[in-house]
């Protein structure tokens, strides 16, 4: 049976990385860690307390940038744009030593409501994102386009920002899909 590695923030934690090993169940075994990974900086230094876990992984998926794009305090972004595109070829690298199957999940949209992130922001982030890992050969699974026309049904309304069950659900879909895609 393949191993299968999901990466990511609480878009993963508590979002489609509750659904996915589900739907890739049979055919791979996942594994994910219990710790939201944050920030992609929180991610890059976790990757040497996972390093065991992802040993002969045969793909891995993640996702960051909800917190490096988080702009609590009005000044801007917690991680620049530029060191945030960085980080990921950083991390990139890393993974692809591991498995030439990496894929990258662009970071979902929010609702206009929400405080503290913004579209704009996340489609600058997620532009930044594409154009330095695609040319390193990570797979893009661009969930941003999947959840943005239904933000309303997608995203929760307590927190305009994280996924409903039926937003877990497609984003879920999705990823699997990606999973068998590169796996093919």
């Amino acid at each position: 049976m393949k191993k299968v590695v999901l990466l990511g923030d609480s878009i993963r934690l508590i979002g489609y990385g509750t659904v996915v090993p589900g739907l890739l169940e049979g055919r791979y075994k996942v594994w994910q860690p219990s710790d939201n990974c944050r920030f992609a900086s929180y991610t890059l230094r976790m990757l040497y307390d996972y390093r065991d876990e992802l040993k002969n992984a045969d793909i891995i998926h993640w996702n960051n940038g909800l917190w490096d794009e988080c702009n609590l305090f009005g000044d801007s972004s917690f991680t620049p744009v530029e060191v945030y595109a960085d980080t990921l070829k950083r991390i990139a690298a890393i993974l692809k030593n591991i498995t030439d199957k990496v894929i990258f999940a662009t970071t979902t949209p929010v609702t206009p409501l929400n405080p503290h992130n913004s579209n704009e922001t996340i489609s600058k982030f997620n532009s930044a994102a594409v154009n330095v890992l695609a040319p390193l050969g990570v797979r893009i699974n661009d969930l941003y386009s999947l959840v943005l026309p239904k933000t309303d049904i997608y995203i929760r309304k307590d927190d305009n920002i994280h996924l409903t069950a039926e937003g877990c659900l497609a984003c879920a879909r999705q990823v699997a899909d990606e999973i068998k895609r590169i796996d093919s």
